[in-house]
């Protein structure tokens, strides 16, 4: 991806070559598909032609040329070139050597860096014969050697020792294939999450701790954004019975051309594999294909997904005869998502036709308090989970059901951000109880309409 949110300079007043017979156009650079990038005239000088460089520069602007340089070349690594040419290389190591300076004191160092830069270009000068992003760099190189100063005999450095290969292709790994990372670095904090749940019935907690039990039967999105989708398959928990199950989930991360390939994740009763169904355990074969990966943490029984390209952990578990689904999503994820895609539920809970009572009935394959003291054993605290717990083991008469609330729970307490969010606290028709704080601020409101009134 290459960097935003900023104009690009004018790097230089030269023209290009007569090989890439391209007239430039004050304002812009020209790129090999024939567009053009849109550039910010100098703010001290207008166009300049045929080789003359500035006469005078100020400091402050030789410093916003080498960097205004940097976010160019971080640009041109974007780009597509053959693989004969090798500019590419010079650049990034250009970047990486000039990375950290900054200020007047910089002069020797930078000098050193430009030197090799201009070695690194000439070295590969045969196979880049054309190529536009190898003759921007060339001239930017020596517009910037004269206002610095620089000699063109001097010391060069040697380059930038690489940091260790995350798979056996060779690939660097990317920042930007790290989503908290990127996103500290951007923003100056880390990033918010959200966390949502499927589990039993299904029992849903949604991105905004609403917590609803659906009757949903059939196939149900979970979530459809912009990196995810998310399918959840629904069968009734018994013959005859109105409650559902989760039978079959279905994850497809979606294709991040600078991080991985698309890669689908499916899972059935039975059968919680720890790889995708091509069968890899990472995102391919790309720069970033460490960044998604599949971890077994209880063979065939749960299996935990990190997506830190999206900042994004998912886990799957089997207990009983369902399937439950938790995840923890950066909030930026969570959101991309356009008007079409409206239809989630963890992001708008059940349909409201879809919702059910947790109200424990009054015939159930096992009776309510022998549930309640099942349950009970799992679920200390008696909140939606454990109100989960109990009404899934009265229909089911499956006393698995304790593990996949209590799955849930340990779930919400790794990937919930705020812990005081961990327990919801609702009536068993799924209306929030009303707190004692809440009841105390009503009291003195109520007896002052009284005394009004009268």
């Amino acid at each position: 991806m290459c960097p935003t949110g900023k104009e690009l300079p004018v790097l230089g007043a030269r023209s290009f070559p007569e090989e890439a017979d391209t007239a430039l156009v004050p304002g812009e650079l020209p790129n090999e598909a024939g567009s053009c990038w849109r550039v910010r005239d100098p703010p001290s000088s207008a166009w300049m032609g045929m080789g003359r460089p500035a006469r005078s520069r100020s400091p402050g602007q030789l410093e916003n040329s080498s960097l205004f340089l940097q976010a160019f070349l971080l640009l041109l690594l974007c780009r597509h070139v053959s693989s004969q040419c090798k500019i590419l290389r010079c650049n990034s190591e250009y970047v990486a050597a000039t990375l950290h300076l900054h200020g007047p004191g910089r002069g020797a160092a930078f000098c050193t860096a430009l030197r090799s830069y201009s070695l690194c270009t000439r070295r590969t000068a045969r196979t880049c014969r054309g190529d536009l992003a190898f003759h921007s760099a060339v001239h930017g190189i020596e517009d910037l050697m004269i206002q610095n100063n620089c000699s063109k005999e001097g010391p060069t450095a040697l380059p930038r020792p690489r940091p260790p290969a995350p798979n056996p292709q060779g690939f660097e790994s990317l920042d930007i294939c790290d989503y908290e990372r990127s996103f500290l670095y951007k923003h100056g904090r880390p990033p918010g999450f959200q966390h949502c749940a499927a589990f039993g019935d299904p029992h849903i907690r949604t991105f905004h701790d609403d917590f609803h039990t659906c009757r949903v039967e059939g196939s149900w999105p979970l979530l459809d954004n912009d990196y995810l989708f998310v399918q959840a398959t629904s069968s009734p928990v018994a013959k005859g019975s109105n409650a559902t199950v989760t039978s079959k989930l279905t994850i497809i991360f979606k294709n991040m051309k600078e991080c991985i390939d698309q890669k689908v994740y499916q899972a059935e009763l039975d059968n919680v594999p720890a790889a995708f169904q091509d069968g890899s355990v990472n995102g391919g074969m790309r720069p970033g294909g460490s960044s998604l990966v599949i971890w077994e943490r209880s063979p065939g029984r749960h299996v935990e997904i990190r997506a830190d390209y999206i900042g994004t952990t998912i886990a799957v578990r089997q207990a009983g005869r369902q399937l439950s689904f938790s995840i923890r999503a950066a909030e930026e994820v969570a959101r991309a998502f356009t008007e079409e895609q409206d239809l989630q539920l963890c992001v708008g809970g059940c349909p409201h036709s879809q919702r059910m009572s947790r109200s424990p009935r009054e015939r159930g394959r096992v009776p309510a308090e022998t549930a309640r003291a099942l349950c009970r054993e799992m679920l200390p605290v008696e909140d939606v989970y454990f109100q989960s717990c109990v009404f899934d083991v009265v229909t089911s008469g499956d006393t698995n059901f304790t593990m996949a609330a209590h799955g849930a729970l340990e779930d919400a307490r790794l990937f919930l951000p705020d812990a005081e969010k961990l327990h919801i606290f609702q009536a068993g028709g799924g209306c929030p109880l009303i707190s004692p704080s809440f009841l105390l601020f009503l009291l003195p409101c109520g007896l002052w309409a009284v005394l009004l009134h009268f």
